[in-house]
C-alpha cells in the first residue's frame, strides 16, 4: 500500500510541475497546467473475492470396534496409507469363538436328528401303504362279496390304517421340527459369525491415519455400547480431496454457482490449486452475514495436508472487450461516480460515467466515455472544468506496484 501512495505521489508532482513553477503567465494569465492522462481502452475484466480458510479433509472419522476385544493384530500407524476395506487390526474375542464352536455342535445335532427323522419318516410311510392296501383290498372284497370278510378283520384292518396314517402325520411334523432346529441353528451361527467378523476392523474409505489411539493388548469396547466411553482405534481422513470452507458475504451471494471454478492458493507451498464450488448452504447466518460454501480440492498429488492456511480467489464477473477506465481517474461523491476528462481543445471537463465491473485496477465503463477518451489519473487537487491543461500520457500499469 505504501508503494502505491509513493507511485501516485510520484504521477502528481512530475504532471503538476509547470503549475507550481508557473503560477501565472505573462499579463497575469494563468499558465498551462500538465496533467497526467490515460486513455480509455477496451479490456477483459474480471471481477475477482478472496477469502481465507484452512483445508479439511473431505471426510474424516474416528473407527470404532463393533464388538469388544483385546488389539491381537494392530496393521497401521501414524502417517499409514489405506485403501477401503483394508484391515486396520485384528481383535481377539474367545467368548465368540466358542460360541461358534457350539453353533457348529448344534448344527451338527440338528443334521443328525433330520437324518434319523428322514429315516423314521420313509419307514412310516412303507408300513402306512401296506397296511392301507391291504385295508382296501379287505374292504373291496367284503362289498364285492359280503360276507366272505368277518367284519373284525375289516374293522382291524381299518384301525391299523388309521393308526399308521397318524404315525406317518406324526413323523412328517418330527422332520419338520427338526428342520426348523436346523435352520435357527444355521441363522444363530450366520449372526455369531457377522459378530465374530467384526473382529476385523477395517477402513470405511481410503485415507491416511492421523491418530492412533490403540496399541497391542488393548481393551477396545464396542463403540456400538451407550453404557462405556469407548476408545476409537484410530483418526482416518481421506487425503485425496478436500473441503475449503469460506464465508461469502451476503453481497456476493448471487455470484455463487455449484462448478464454478476456483483458484486455491496455499501460501506456505507457493503453489496454486484447481477447485470447484460444490454445495452451500443457500442461507445467509445472521451473526456474520456470510453464506458457508464448500470448495472441493483435489489432492490428487498428495502436496496438501489438512490444517494448511488457503485462499480461495473466485471469479464472480467477467467482461470481455468492455471500456475500461483506471480506477485513480474516478471521483466519487457518494453514489456518483465521474472522471475529469480532457478534450479536443485541451479543456477540462467533468465527465460523469456509469460504472459495472470493478477489479482492483480497472472499472467497467457503461455509460458516459468513448475508446479514446483521455481521463485524468494524476491528482485532481485545484483543477476546475473548462481549465486548459496539457495532456501528459502516464504508464499507469508501470506505475502501480506489480500484483496490484
Amino acid at each position: 500500500m505504501l508503494v502505491w501512495v509513493a507511485a501516485l505521489a510520484a504521477i502528481s508532482t512530475s504532471c503538476g510541475t509547470a503549475e507550481k513553477v508557473q503560477a501565472s503567465g505573462p499579463g497575469g494569465e494563468a499558465a498551462e497546467v500538465t496533467v497526467g492522462v490515460v486513455k480509455v481502452s477496451r479490456r477483459s475484466l474480471r471481477q475477482q473475492l478472496t477469502l481465507s480458510s484452512e483445508l479439511a479433509p473431505f471426510q474424516e472419522i474416528d473407527v470404532y470396534a463393533k464388538e469388544a476385544g483385546y488389539v491381537k493384530e494392530l496393521n497401521v500407524d501414524y502417517g499409514s496409507r489405506v485403501k477401503a476395506g483394508q484391515v486396520l487390526a485384528t481383535l481377539e474375542i474367545p467368548e465368540l469363538q466358542l460360541q461358534l464352536q457350539q453353533d457348529d455342535a448344534a448344527i451338527k445335532r440338528a443334521q443328525d436328528q433330520i437324518t434319523r427323522a428322514s429315516h423314521e419318516l420313509r419307514r412310516v410311510e412303507a408300513q402306512h401303504r401296506a397296511l392301507h392296501l391291504q385295508f382296501t383290498r379287505l374292504d373291496g372284497v367284503a362289498k364285492s362279496k359280503p360276507g366272505m370278510v368277518a367284519q373284525q378283520e375289516i374293522d382291524d384292518a381299518q384301525g391299523k390304517d388309521l393308526a399308521a396314517e397318524a404315525q406317518n402325520e406324526a413323523s412328517k411334523s418330527n422332520l419338520e421340527a427338526a428342520e426348523s432346529q436346523l435352520a435357527e441353528a444355521q441363522a444363530k451361527r450366520l449372526r455369531d459369525q457377522i459378530l465374530f467378523d467384526y473382529s476385523k476392523i477395517t477402513a470405511p474409505f481410503a485415507g491416511v491415519i492421523t491418530q492412533r489411539y490403540a496399541n497391542l493388548g488393548t481393551l477396545m469396547q464396542a463403540g456400538t455400547s451407550s453404557s462405556t466411553q469407548a476408545m476409537p482405534l484410530v483418526h482416518l481422513s481421506e487425503d485425496k480431496l478436500f473441503r475449503l470452507v469460506i464465508p461469502v458475504p451476503e453481497s456476493y451471494v448471487r455470484f455463487i454457482h455449484v462448478g464454478d471454478g476456483v483458484n486455491v492458493t496455499v501460501p506456505s507451498l507457493n503453489r496454486a490449486f484447481p477447485g470447484k464450488i460444490a454445495r452451500f448452504s443457500v442461507d445467509v447466518r445472521e451473526d456474520t452475514r456470510t453464506m458457508r460454501t464448500e470448495v472441493d480440492v483435489p489432492n490428487q498429488s498428495g502436496a496438501l495436508m489438512p490444517g494448511l492456511y488457503a485462499e480461495a480467489t473466485l471469479t464472480l464477473d467477467q467482461r470481455n472487450g468492455v471500456l475500461a477506465v483506471p480506477l485513480e481517474a474516478i471521483n466519487r461523491e457518494g453514489s456518483r461516480t465521474s472522471v475529469y476528462l480532457v478534450g479536443p481543445s485541451h479543456r477540462l471537463e467533468v465527465r460523469p460515467v456509469t460504472l459495472g465491473v470493478q477489479t482492483p485496477s480497472q472499472a467497467e465503463a457503461l455509460a458516459g466515455l468513448e475508446e479514446g477518451d483521455e481521463v485524468v489519473v494524476s491528482d485532481r487537487s485545484g483543477l476546475k472544468p473548462g481549465q486548459e491543461v496539457k495532456a501528459q500520457a502516464v504508464d499507469i500499469e508501470a506505475a502501480r506496484p506489480r500484483g496490484s
